[in-house]
């Protein structure tokens, strides 16, 4: 199982301690796509109208600063770098055992600066977003998209990809072939908040109580053992099932 989420906004960043190894990371087939984007953060972080670019308020210049060091800033766990209501929801600090091992194996945070992170890999704090256009890269989402492919597509092998990415994440993988017939996005009726609050859930509900789902139907069955779920199928080949979650 794959199970996919996105990066968050608020980030936990360490004061002291040693840089990011792009080569040590998970994915490693990413590290020379890693580089070129972080590179080109801080080529632009350290440029006058960085917010502008970057499309961040004034209010968050320092945040914008830090991007200038991400290659040398200490480096933490990407599973506590990012905070947030998705991330207070999975808590992935209180899983233990088998749990542990299963949200280490299963989940990776589709990130604009990285491409692709397992809870493990240990990565500086940044401020980019997915539908940044990065000059000299490029929009960063079809500009993923080329790299993320091969990468995700074999991290899912013949298992579920159950995906809790927010929309402006999307555009970064989408899965094709056989892999898209086992794409299912989970759906959240109601505000963003209360979206990522369930998504999160969802992911720890996975995490701790394992899951023997191969197909659409059976991860919806299962996960109605704790939520309210509704299944719908692709509307057309190559889109994702559609599970609807609605926490009790």
């Amino acid at each position: 199982m794959l199970i996919l989420l996105p990066p968050s906004e608020t980030k936990t960043a360490r004061t002291h301690g040693a840089p990011p190894d792009l080569a040590g990371l998970s994915f490693p087939g990413l590290t020379a796509a890693r580089r070129t984007v972080l590179t080109a953060l801080a080529e632009v972080s350290a440029a006058p109208g960085a917010t502008g670019v970057l499309g961040v308020p004034e209010s968050l210049a320092a945040e914008v600063a830090r991007n200038t060091t991400v290659l040398d800033s200490p480096a933490t766990p990407a599973g506590r770098l990012y905070t947030g209501v998705l991330y207070d929801a999975l808590d992935l600090p209180t899983l233990t055992g088998p749990a542990r091992r299963r949200a280490n194996a299963w989940l990776v945070v589709v990130s604009a600066a990285y491409g692709a992170l397992r809870p493990a890999d240990r990565v500086g704090a940044y401020r980019l977003a997915m539908d940044v256009e990065l000059p000299g890269v490029g929009r960063l989402g079809p500009w993923w998209r080329d790299r993320l492919g091969a990468e995700l597509t074999a991290a899912a092998g013949t298992g579920l990809v159950v995906d809790c990415r927010s929309g402006t994440y999307l555009p970064a993988w989408h899965p094709t072939g056989a892999t898209a017939r086992r794409w299912v996005r989970i759906v959240v009726p109601g505000a963003s908040h209360h979206a990522k609050h369930t998504r999160g859930l969802v992911a720890r509900r996975l995490c701790e109580h394992g899951s023997a789902a191969r197909t659409p139907t059976a991860l919806a069955a299962e996960l109605g053992a704790a939520f309210e779920v509704r299944l719908d199928a692709p509307a057309r080949p190559g889109r994702p099932w559609e599970l609807s979650v609605t926490a009790a």
